[in-house]
């Protein structure tokens, strides 16, 4: 058992466990009575009731996690208690590597963790940098004929380049951009699809067909051995690892395909929209980032990754994390019962005032200096933390980086029409278009 326990817990020795606090059920109550969101709920519920929280949406009891040292417990230090059960997107995924679980899932990660880590980063960085340049001659085009523009429909532009090249070694053609629109339309959906699984894939149907011929076309290609100009890609990799693991038949591959594509794109595009946004709201984060240091220089980079970091501390890329208790615990001092539903919401402990001071205002300073925020790691996890993080965080941080290098020193957004909230999918992403037009710098 653990010894690391919350504040104001107690340890995690047997026969000192306390039953988990549980919230008011009349808050349950009014939630469904005013049709809210259900991280409105889970503001209250931590609130109210602390950083471990029971409450009841149904029969079953559920108990939400914001608070770091238990975040950690769940997440990283036993993760073989607090398992994942099904995936919200496996309709889109299948059996890829975001909702396999078990042996099959520790087989996959094995076999893609090398691609984002190391040498296999270096491999992509040029892909990364030639979506990146693409993307600024895009915006000096609309610059110069004041054309308008919605940045969220170029951050998924630049996001899905950038995938794309590193999966089949090819830029993005407009003929694929247009079919990989059904990726985020499939994503979109989700949250609003019937509980049957049938019924759920019918109507989403023709974008599931869309996306997996353009999946076979690349898998196809790849075995071909017709490598794109900028070399072979993941497709490779996942098409080799078959002579080793003969479970990568075609629907495998094409799951692994999908899930890097979805993964790969939608969460960069959606916080670099965001980061538009915010930058439109607090425009002196803009002049420092840049007055950090010279174009290209490590200072300045870290200024650019800051804005970034901080983006993802207020949206994080997962903004909950379904868990399921396998098996009796005891998480800082409380009693979890086998079978109670875990909800990890890294929105709300990124947005909690005790562990981040004025949590709603956009401070990337916050991460220039290590006194700037929590030592916890359980108090900063936008890509979640344990053995189930992740996979592609240097990969995010990478290209969001590499193309604001390119973008901000030479372009400011007008925004003509602000999104007036925030849509809790799979991702947190502004609800509604983001138009805008490119202006010169000030000064």
């Amino acid at each position: 058992m653990d010894t690391e326990a919350g504040p104001g817990s107690l340890p995690d020795v047997p026969g000192t466990e306390r039953p988990v606090p549980e919230a008011d059920p009349g808050l349950v109550k009014r939630w469904r009575s005013g049709g809210g969101e259900l991280v409105e709920l889970l503001s209250e519920v931590r609130e109210r009731t602390g950083g471990i929280a029971a409450f009841r949406l149904g029969p079953a009891r559920t108990v939400l996690v914001t608070d770091p040292q238990a975040v950690q417990h769940v997440l990283a230090r036993h993760p073989e208690r607090y398992v994942k059960r099904s995936h919200r997107a496996r309709l889109l995924i299948g059996d890829g590597v975001l909702a396999a679980t078990g042996t099959a899932w520790e087989r996959q990660r094995r076999v893609l963790q090398a691609q984002f880590t190391g040498t296999g980063m270096r491999r992509y960085e040029q892909r990364i940098s030639e979506a990146a340049r693409t993307t600024a001659r895009r915006w000096e085009t609309y610059a110069r004929t004041g054309q308008t523009l919605d940045v969220g429909q170029e951050m998924r532009r630049f996001a899905l380049d950038a995938i794309w090249r590193s999966l089949t070694g090819h830029p993005l053609d407009d003929g694929t951009e247009r079919e990989l629109a059904a990726v985020a339309a499939v994503a979109a959906a989700l949250p609003t699809l019937p509980a049957d699984a049938g019924d759920a894939r019918d109507a989403v149907a023709a974008d599931l067909a869309r996306i997996d011929a353009v999946a076979q076309h690349a898998v196809d290609a790849a075995r071909s051995g017709a490598a794109g100009p900028d070399g072979p890609g993941l497709v490779h990799t996942l098409i080799d690892a078959a002579a080793e693991h003969p479970e990568y038949d075609d629907r495998l591959i094409r799951d692994e395909l999908v899930t890097l594509l979805t993964a790969g794109h939608e969460t960069t595009a959606t916080t670099l929209t965001w980061l538009w946004l915010l930058l439109d709201q607090y425009p002196a984060a803009r002049e420092q980032a840049l007055a950090g240091g010279g174009e290209g220089s490590e200072r300045r980079r870290q200024a650019v990754q800051a804005l970034v970091h901080e983006t993802l501390r207020l949206y994080p890329s997962a903004w909950i994390l379904p868990r399921h208790a396998a098996e009796d615990d005891t998480l800082a001092g409380y009693s979890v019962e086998a079978g109670t539903d875990i909800l990890v919401c890294p929105y709300l402990t990124h947005r909690d005032p005790e562990l981040w001071p004025d949590p709603e205002r956009f401070e990337p300073r916050r991460f220039l200096t290590r006194q700037g925020r929590p030592s916890q790691t359980g108090a900063y996890f936008p890509f979640g933390i344990g053995p189930r993080a992740c996979l592609g965080l240097q990969f995010a941080l990478r290209e969001s980086t590499t193309l604001l290098e390119h973008l901000l020193p030479a372009h400011t957004l007008a925004f003509s029409a602000i999104p007036t909230k925030a849509e809790y999918g799979i991702t947190v992403r502004p609800d509604g278009p983001t138009p805008a037009t490119l202006r010169p710098p000030l000064g």
